[in-house]
């Protein structure tokens, strides 16, 4: 048996998730990475994308996350999401809703660099959607 450490993942409106894992794979704003016990204390904004829990008491969970933090300080971990869906709970329209709105703030983006930024959330939602 792997080992296991505590987990969390919350978002504004609830605790989502909280017990022991045996790792936990991420979106990073930077690329993917995954969490295990032991790892070294991080701090990691996150991405949109698909969360995975892996292990403990629950089995495997996949997660639809939409950005937020990952807060690793060594023994355990927290992730602070912006929101959280169960892929099982997700309808083709939840991810679709959100391209749109994505794709709207980026054609009334003027700057550049933040629609360069906006043009990368369309894509890695459209990854996501694929990955669904």
């Amino acid at each position: 048996m792997a080992a296991t450490f505590p987990f969390e993942l919350v978002s504004p409106e609830k605790l989502i998730f909280s017990g022991d894992v045996e790792a936990v794979r991420l979106p990073g704003a930077e690329g993917e990475f995954q969490v295990m016990a032991g790892h070294a204390p991080l701090l990691a904004l996150l991405g949109p994308g698909i969360m995975e829990v892996i292990g403990g008491s629950g089995g495997s969970k996949r997660v639809f996350i939409d950005g937020g933090f990952c807060d690793m300080n060594g023994t355990t971990c927290t992730v602070l999401a912006e929101s959280a869906t169960s892929v099982e709970d997700m309808s083709g329209g939840t991810i679709d809703a959100l391209i749109q709105d994505a794709e709207s703030a980026a054609a009334a983006m003027n700057v550049p660099a933040d629609r360069d930024e906006a043009e990368r959330r369309i894509a890695t939602l459209r990854t996501v959607k694929a990955a669904l």
